[in-house]
Parts: C-alpha cells; sequence; structure tokens
C-alpha cells in the first residue's frame, strides 16, 4: 500500500472537498461530495456526538445514498451547515427524487470549538453560510490544518486541525480518510514530540521523527485544554469526527464495517479515544467504481481505512498553523508546555 498522488481524501476518483471557514469565528465547516449521490453509512463510538441525518444510514433504512457529507464546527449550532449544502443541492436539480421534486440527502457531524477563543456573538448563526461556501468551492485539491473544520480545532495539548490522506492497494482500489481533530486525548505521548500514529507514517508527511522508544507510555501527558477553555473537567468540549471513502464496490452494510474498522484509527492515534466526553464518529464512503474480488479484500480495505485514519489525524495537528488569539500551540511551532 503506497499514499496516492495527492495524499488525500480526494484520490479516491469522483470525490470532491471544499473547505470555508471564519478566521474571526476560529470555525469552519468541510464538504465531501461527488458528481454522483455515493452510498454512505456511518458508526458512532464516542459518547457525546452531534449529528444530522445519521439514523438514515443504518443499513436497514430506505435511502442507500447521499448527496454531500459535512463536518463542522460550532457544536449543535454548527449542524446549520447541512442546509446551507442542500440548498446548494436544490439548486443544481440533485437529491432523493420523491414524485417530482428531489430531497438532497446531507449527513453532517459537528464538533465543539464554541470556547476556542473566537468571536461567537453572531446575531444570525453564520454556518449555513458557511456550507453553501465549503460545497460551492470544493475541489480535488484543499487545505489541511487549520482549514474547515479543523480551524478551531484543539487536542489535549496543540492546537488541532483538519486532515486527510489516502492508500492505493495492490489491487488498484484506493482508501482515504479525512477528519477535522478535536478530541479530548493527546495525539502526541508524553514530551509533546512524538506522535502516537508515527509507526503508520509514510514519506516523512507529518515529520518523520519516528515512534517513540519509551516503555510505559499508558498515562498521557495531563491535558492543558480543558483549562485553556475554562473548564472544571476535560470531558466537554471535545469530538474527532471523519470520513473513511473507497472506490470499492461496498453495500451500505459494508459502508458500516468499513466505518467500525476505521475506528481503530483513531485508537492508534489519539491517547485515550472514544472517550464518554468525545463524539467520536466515522462515516464510511464508497462511490463503488471498482468491483471487490473476495470477502476477504473487505478486511484489507478496512484496514487500509484505519491506517489512513491514523496518519490524517496526526498530519491535521502536524499541519496546524498559529492564529491570533489561539488558547494552544500548534506542534510546529516553538513551545513549551512544561
Amino acid at each position: 500500500m503506497t499514499p496516492g498522488p495527492r495524499n488525500l481524501i480526494t484520490d479516491v476518483p469522483g470525490l470532491r472537498v471544499g473547505n470555508a471557514q471564519d478566521v474571526a469565528l476560529k470555525s469552519g465547516t468541510t464538504v465531501l461530495t461527488a458528481d454522483q449521490s455515493f452510498a454512505a453509512s456511518v458508526h458512532v463510538m464516542g459518547g457525546a456526538p452531534g449529528t444530522r441525518e445519521t439514523d438514515l444510514l443504518a443499513p436497514d433504512k430506505s435511502v442507500s445514498k447521499v448527496d454531500a457529507i459535512t463536518l463542522s464546527g460550532g457544536s449543535a449550532f454548527g449542524l446549520d451547515a447541512c442546509s446551507g449544502v442542500s440548498d446548494a443541492l436544490r439548486a443544481q436539480g440533485r437529491g432523493y427524487p420523491v414524485g417530482d421534486t428531489v430531497v438532497p440527502i446531507v449527513p453532517g457531524a459537528i464538533l465543539f470549538d464554541l470556547l476556542n477563543g473566537g468571536d461567537k456573538g453572531w446575531d444570525e448563526n453564520p454556518y449555513r453560510a458557511l456550507g453553501r461556501a465549503a460545497f460551492d468551492g470544493a475541489g480535488e485539491d484543499f487545505a489541511l490544518g487549520t482549514a474547515g473544520a479543523g480551524t478551531g480545532a484543539l487536542t489535549a495539548r496543540h492546537k488541532g486541525g483538519l486532515g486527510s490522506a489516502s492508500l492505493v492497494l495492490d489491487t488498484g482500489i484506493t482508501v482515504g480518510a479525512l477528519v477535522a481533530a478535536n478530541p479530548l486525548g493527546s495525539v502526541t505521548t508524553p514530551g509533546d514530540r512524538h506522535f502516537w500514529a508515527a509507526p503508520f507514517e509514510c514519506d516523512g508527511e507529518f515529520g518523520g521523527l519516528g515512534p517513540d522508544s519509551r516503555a510505559e507510555l499508558g498515562s498521557p501527558a495531563p491535558s492543558l485544554k480543558a483549562q485553556a477553555m475554562g473548564l472544571a473537567k476535560p470531558d466537554k468540549g471535545n469530538t474527532t469526527i471523519a470520513i473513511v471513502a473507497t472506490d470499492a464496490a461496498l453495500s451500505k452494510s459494508q459502508c458500516q464495517r468499513l466505518a467500525v474498522a476505521a475506528h481503530d484509527g483513531i485508537a492508534r492515534a489519539i491517547l485515550p479515544a472514544h472517550t464518554p466526553g468525545d463524539g467520536d464518529l466515522v462515516f464510511g464512503v464508497s462511490t463503488g467504481a471498482r468491483p471487490v474480488a473476495a470477502e476477504t479484500e473487505l478486511g484489507l480495505i478496512g484496514h487500509a481505512a484505519s491506517v489512513c485514519l491514523a496518519r490524517a489525524i496526526a498530519r491535521a495537528v502536524f499541519l496546524a498553523t498559529p492564529a491570533k488569539g489561539d488558547l494552544l500551540p500548534c506542534w510546529s511551532a516553538p513551545h513549551d508546555l512544561s
């Protein structure tokens, strides 16, 4: 398995991603879409998710394909980004056909970034406009780090962000991941330099420092995030939300299994993960362009998705950039966290 030419989820042919953000707000939205609707499902493992239309993605529900998926900051306010995406799709005449009308299907998930130092004193919810702008700007290339839904994200020790990565299997099947990393846990080992995801790094994509060679790393360094946000405990204001995608022809139920397997990537890149105070979830997506030769190949596709997601989380933090009013330092900036 080797990374695709962009090392982005858009290495899966047909997929496009758009970002929109507001620097003063310290928040934003990311949208994944394609020219045609695509199969999708979801799996939630965090204890505090914020979602829209995810019940529809269960394998036993009637709608088998979606038109876009939205990841957004803004907590519950950010779910309105899906409405902006729906507006754009409706203007294009796209959606689930019902008689002589169409209904755009736009599942979404949000992370909490309301206490990150940005100006949240809006009179009108800004996320609908951000969703529309992200959809309108979608393409094969897009920014990572402090961009889109990752603009205001924070980890336990560093500024979070938006990440992506891809792998091409020997069979020619492509797998990719897209993530907004805002976890309760840390993405680095104690000492703040080595990424937990280091064993899966490709071509020095997040610094090339390699794994931490020390033992007894199970107790992470204390969280700086809750203190920076003025919270008494770190079990509020977190979430890692992600999409994994492939061009392998997967059914809706197989997309759910893809999402389940990909959660291993969160556990490999963040410590602790899947806590009651996180809303961790993964959407699984298939464009259906390539046939799957055997059932056993599904396991390899799921494994590749988990590796892509672990790498994408590390890339999100590695590529984050400083901005005025930040509560936590960027991994790439000189800092002293003692």
